[in-house]
């Protein structure tokens, strides 16, 4: 298989042996994938300089196993400018990426959304918006996304000024007690991700939560080590 120019950003990257590199890709049409970009930690190579994060590749490979050979790089536009708490956001997003999806499973839309995720992350304030709308989306394209707007009990509409119990297999259902368990959240904070519009504290303080137990399935045992250095950083 020989693909040319498609659309790619560098998720991860790894010394390969004495020369090369071991390259994680999120690409438009082909999903993650690896290729080794061999030669490139010599001191004349021409493509070291691009194979960096968030940086807008079009890149060529060929292979047919696993792990496959990359032929060639170019720009696809400027690279994406982030910093302090910005930067960390964005290794967040792609050590995420790299431990959920499978290799070759192909989610085109996702491929826009992280994208527009790092244009966002350019110029926000507060990045804990941008990251929990982008978890909320992530989950949607892999198939495991909230129901955050009925109860599944009742299939009623999910009421602001309602306290709803978490099952994670099914989704959030009326209580009757506020009894500060981990598992319960405001209406309003549900209703607030649901419509990507996180605009006060106690429904981004309910959305990270949510997502912490959302993503907890799939992560496994799994610490992020990006959520680690965030987390010192803001502290």
């Amino acid at each position: 298989m020989r693909i040319s120019l498609e659309p790619a950003f560098i998720l991860h990257h790894r010394p390969y042996r004495e020369t090369s590199f071991l390259l994680d890709l999120l690409t438009e049409s082909y999903g993650r994938i690896s290729v080794v970009a061999r030669g490139v930690r010599t001191p004349h190579s021409k493509l070291r300089s691009l194979l960096q994060p968030f940086v807008p590749l079009l890149a060529s490979w060929q292979g047919r196993s696993e792990l496959m050979l990359l032929n060639s790089v170019e720009h696809n536009g400027s690279a994406f400018q982030l910093q302090g708490s910005r930067l960390f956001s964005g290794f967040y997003l792609n050590e995420l990426l790299v431990r959920i999806l499978q290799k070759h499973d192909p989610h085109p839309q996702l491929y826009t959304i992280y994208r527009h995720t790092l244009l966002e992350l350019q110029h926000v304030k507060d990045v804990q918006q941008t990251l929990r709308i982008f978890e909320k989306r992530l989950l949607e394209e892999l198939g495991y996304g909230l129901q955050l707007m009925h109860d599944f009990s009742t299939g009623e509409k999910i009421l602001p000024e309602q306290i709803y119990q978490f099952y994670p297999e099914q989704g959030f259902k009326k209580s009757e007690e506020r009894a500060g368990d981990k598992m319960q959240f405001a209406g309003k904070s549900l209703l607030a991700l649901g419509n990507e519009q996180l605009n006060d504290e106690d429904s981004l303080r309910d959305a990270k939560r949510l997502m912490r137990i959302a993503f907890r399935s799939l992560l496994g045992s799994y610490s992020l080590e990006s959520r680690k250095l965030f987390t010192e950083l803001t502290e």
